[in-house]
């Protein structure tokens, strides 16, 4: 009676490893096909256009990697630091 079994809910469970990572892979994969085709615009646009398109194709593999790495962090809520902790083991 004394002892309360801790109960977890499905929902705060993160995803599986396999499928996080084949999600980042998709995106990250979107991105380049998306900086290939600025590459592509950069030689067929007239010249205004012509510099975003080698803009984006610059500066979209650091976002592409910053995009594709986010996730699976591991923050600790508020409530969660100051529960009382066992000092024990069961």
């Amino acid at each position: 009676m004394g002892k309360e079994k801790k109960v977890f809910e499905i929902t705060t469970a993160p995803s599986a490893l396999t499928r996080d990572q084949a999600g980042r892979q998709k995106r990250y994969f979107i991105s380049m096909m998306i900086r290939t085709a600025c590459f592509l615009l950069t030689v067929i646009l007239p010249s205004p256009y012509r510099w975003f398109a080698l803009l984006g194709a610059v500066t979209l593999p650091y976002f592409a990697v910053v995009i594709a790495n986010a996730g699976r962090e591991t923050i600790s809520t508020r409530e969660d630091i100051l529960k009382d902790k066992p000092l024990a083991i069961e």
